[in-house]
């Protein structure tokens, strides 16, 4: 059984998400252990509480520098036996050391197809407010490994969602959680703590079911 460690900054509709298939039976092999907020007001910690989750808080501004920070966020990871860290809305950055430290067991939610839209810069509602200025007539979201380059490691789940005529940033952003967001994310969850992930030398996964 893996403890899945999940990291938030706000609301927390997407570690929702991970919960609700949890309680689902749809993650087998795999249990949210922790959940770690770089914002101590967030909701997605009252979430975490309402279903027995153990709770931690890490705060960027209470280091000095990047490199404290990522050596007292590793310590507080590796206290919760992660093996999987799943990015949820997270905002902050991870430098080189946690990365490293955890290569290939970070994952991240993005809302957009990558590589459209995504890297420095493209975060929550950006990410829609460009697709519609764009005039794309199909975006969705993407589930993929972190690595030093924003939004840059290896695919492991995407899922295509319809623009619609009339769509406002806020609107897209909504359909864009509801039909492909909470259902990949859960998805790659459960396969990576299946095992069903592999990466090969080209840095491009392939699922095994």
């Amino acid at each position: 059984m893996k403890n899945i460690v999940v990291l938030v900054s706000g609301g927390g509709t997407n570690l929702q998400a991970l919960i609700d298939a949890q309680n689902d039976g749809k993650i087998q092999n795999g249990k949210i252990s922790c959940v770690i907020s770089s914002n101590p007001e967030a909701y997605a910690l009252e979430r975490a509480r309402n279903n027995g989750i153990d709770t931690a808080v890490i705060r960027r501004r209470d280091y000095e520098n990047q490199k404290e920070y990522d050596k007292a966020l590793v310590e507080l990871l590796k206290t919760k036996n992660a093996d999987l860290i799943v990015l949820a809305g997270f905002m902050t950055i991870l430098g080189e050391y946690v990365i490293q430290s955890f290569r290939n067991k970070i994952i991240n939610i993005h809302p957009s197809l990558i590589p459209s839209f995504c890297g420095e810069g493209f975060y929550g509602l950006r990410v829609h407010e460009q697709a519609l200025k764009k005039g794309v007539k199909v975006t969705g979201a993407t589930v993929h490994f972190v690595n030093e380059i924003c939004d840059g490691g290896a695919i492991i789940l995407q899922k295509a969602v319809e623009v619609h005529n009339g769509d406002t940033p806020e609107i897209l952003q909504k359909r864009v959680m509801q039909e492909a967001e909470w259902k990949i994310l859960p998805l790659a969850v459960s396969l990576f703590c299946d095992e069903k992930i592999i990466i090969n030398e080209n840095n491009i996964t392939e699922i095994h079911k």
